[in-house]
């Protein structure tokens, strides 16, 4: 059988693809909310018995948490002259996003509904719906009896909306059995339906919180105001100096070991088809601001940065209230791009925090979480393996992506398997991702499965 029989299989089936996915939606598999348990496990039970309808060896895998499903394609031994057969790990998640608030869906969260060529249910896109493409590449094989020129594992997690990690573990305890070549997860998006993409990076964090202590009690400000230190002055006037007049974070030593852009990436981004301009407007704000030097897409991507994610102090409710405050607080996250370390970011950002704050207040810092940043080179044979897999299923010249979020996962991937990761996205930007009214493009539910198909016949050509 030939390449062609699986491509004509997958185009001839569909209808009853697109069923079976509507039947996997129905789950409400929420990992965040703990009524949802028997859900996160019946779920996990049916996605099982799918993998073994079409002809994969499939368990469901205990954690302490949600449990994991690992799917396998029937083992082929390796050639007899003892030639390497590759072996891919493809990732996904059957959990997905509360669907709350509920008034604000035009159908309800969990009953598919069909309009034009959008699939409208929570977890459509995230993730049920991509991961559900690459399983569906895998029938194709395996129903038409095409050998594939690989072995494949499919480890979808229930957790990964939670944080993971249980996967973690799982990881390390089932190391040499998922050892591969390079792990393949489509959890991540492209521009738009012209133009397929690979992301080959993707920004770290670390996350803390500033609290600024004043007097004990919030005091009246008419009788003690201007004798002491206003600590939500105090922390605006801290936050003021974290950056310069040309947009680059002031924090000494901040930009140590930064990956600088080749000119090969600055030249693929300008391929983009999002221009400053056209963000501004789709921002709906007056005017565009970053780190000088740099376009709006390289700002957002491919440099790191210093964010207020929440500042509070004081009387938040209706009309006044007039108080110098007890306290002020602040919730940070720095974006760390390649060769930042987590720690080192960690250190400097609080010694310079501790430098300028006042000897008025009294300091506090909360650590959160961190996670480096993931990059695997553009023109390694991978990338242009899945770029010349991208072009074959869109019919489309594909574009290279820095994604500015962070997948932790991809890290501990590299570190407990030492496989890369490519990141081949199907969702727009418009699909509406832990929002209300989810939805996945059906152009690129049946153009993903093409390009998961041709992917490994790309990939073993490397190999």
């Amino acid at each position: 059988m030939s390449m062609q029989h699986v491509l004509d299989y997958l185009k001839q089936n569909q209808a009853r693809f697109l069923s079976e996915l509507c039947e996997f939606l129905r789950f409400p598999s929420v990992s965040a909310q703990s009524q949802h348990k028997d859900d996160l496990r019946a779920c996990a039970d049916w996605l099982v018995q799918h993998c073994r309808s079409i002809g994969l060896k499939a368990e469901v895998c205990p954690t302490a948490g949600h449990p994991i499903v690992l799917a396998k394609t029937p083992h082929v031994a390796a050639s007899r002259n003892g030639k390497h057969r590759p072996h891919y790990l493809v990732y996904g998640h059957y959990d997905v996003q509360p669907p709350e608030p509920l008034n604000l869906w035009k159908s309800p969260p969990f009953e598919a509904r069909i309009e034009g060529r959008s699939l409208f249910a929570r977890g459509s896109t995230d993730n049920k719906g991509q991961i559900f493409a690459h399983l569906k590449a895998a029938e194709a094989y395996l129903k038409t009896g095409t050998p594939l020129p690989c072995d494949l594992t499919f480890l979808i997690e229930g957790e990964e909306e939670v944080g993971g990690e249980n996967l973690v573990e799982f990881l390390k305890t089932r190391r040499k059995e998922l050892h591969c070549d390079a792990i393949v997860v489509s959890d991540t998006g492209m521009p738009d339906k012209k133009h397929p993409a690979l992301t080959y990076g993707l920004r770290g964090i670390i996350a803390f919180e500033i609290i600024l202590h004043g007097p004990s009690r919030d005091l009246h400000s008419g009788i003690f105001g201007g004798a002491i230190e206003n600590p939500a002055i105090a922390l605006s006037g801290m936050l003021a100096k974290m950056h310069d007049k040309n947009g680059k974070v002031a924090v000494p030593h901040f930009y140590d070991g930064v990956l600088p852009l080749s000119a090969y990436e600055r030249k693929q981004f300008k391929r983009l088809p999002l221009p400053d301009s056209a963000l501004q407007k789709l921002l709906g704000v007056k005017k565009l601001y970053g780190e000088r030097g740099f376009t709006a897409t390289e700002q957002r991507s491919a440099r790191p940065t210093f964010e207020i994610n929440g500042l509070t102090s004081g009387y938040q409710g209706e009309g006044s209230k007039t108080i110098v405050p007890a306290w002020a607080r602040a919730k940070i996250t720095c974006r760390l791009v390649p060769n930042q370390r987590p720690s080192h970011i960690n250190k400097v950002v609080c010694d310079y925090i501790k430098k300028v704050c006042p000897p008025t207040v009294r300091l506090e810092l909360e650590a959160g979480h961190g996670a480096e940043a993931y990059y695997v080179s553009p023109t390694g044979a991978h990338a242009q393996a899945a770029l010349r897999a991208l072009r074959g299923a869109f019919g489309r010249e594909p574009v290279l992506l820095r994604e500015g979020g962070s997948i932790p996962i991809v890290n501990e991937f590299k570190k407990v398997l030492g496989a890369d990761t490519l990141l081949l996205g199907l969702g727009l930007p418009e699909d509406n991702a832990h929002s209300p009214n989810e939805k996945f493009d059906l152009d690129n539910f049946e153009n993903g499965q093409r390009m998961s198909a041709l992917l490994w016949q790309e990939l073993n050509a490397t190999s």
